[in-house]
């Protein structure tokens, strides 16, 4: 049975582009109102979300995340996580025989699509994977609606679809969003 903790609504920020109020002061009242709601109700604080402004970088937006680099036009709360993860190069049909055929290093390619939800819940993990096997694999992901043929060269047939090259052959293949250990399991048997 699961229960509702807490429940916080924060008003849209369009909502306080049709005042005459600043934006900046009406969302800083919003976040005061939060803390005050937070405090009263005993939870800790949080660090894994910040708010995303639609404004120039602002004080209210300072103070809520030190990590602000840039903002975005649009607003929502967006998960810092997705920050700390390492960015996975891509590969390209151009730079495939350079990159993937003709490595002296193992290496993990991921086959992915930017419209789908399982390659995006992934990309993390093989961030993880790149950082980890630093100096023994190489990692890196390929856009198959951009790279149609090099994705059809391999028969990927469904995304995300990890596969694993030692001395330019293909010697292991995973499909779907897997665990991170399935992923380990198949890389350590080609290291």
């Amino acid at each position: 049975m699961a229960a509702v903790l807490e429940s916080i609504t924060i008003p849209r920020c369009s909502a306080f582009r049709s005042s005459n109020t600043s934006p900046s002061l009406m969302m800083a009242s919003s976040v005061s109102s939060i803390s005050s709601t937070r405090k009263s109700s005993g939870l800790s604080e949080f660090s894994g979300l910040k708010l995303q402004l639609g404004y120039q970088k602002s004080a209210v937006a300072s103070a809520m995340s030190k990590k602000v680099r840039v903002v975005r036009r649009g607003d929502g709360a967006v998960c810092e996580a997705q920050e700390t993860a390492l960015e996975v190069p891509s590969v390209t049909d151009k730079t495939w025989k350079s990159l993937v055929t003709d490595s002296d290093v193992t290496v993990l390619v991921e086959f992915w699509a930017p419209w789908c939800g399982p390659c995006r819940m992934i990309h993390p993990v093989i961030g993880e994977l790149s950082k980890q096997y630093a100096g023994k694999l190489n990692c890196y992901k390929l856009n198959t609606d951009e790279c149609p043929s090099t994705a059809t060269l391999y028969g990927i047939r469904s995304i995300p679809t990890v596969m694993i090259f030692k001395g330019g052959e293909k010697k292991d293949a995973v499909i779907g969003a897997v665990p991170k250990t399935t992923l380990t399991t198949s890389i350590e048997k080609y290291l």
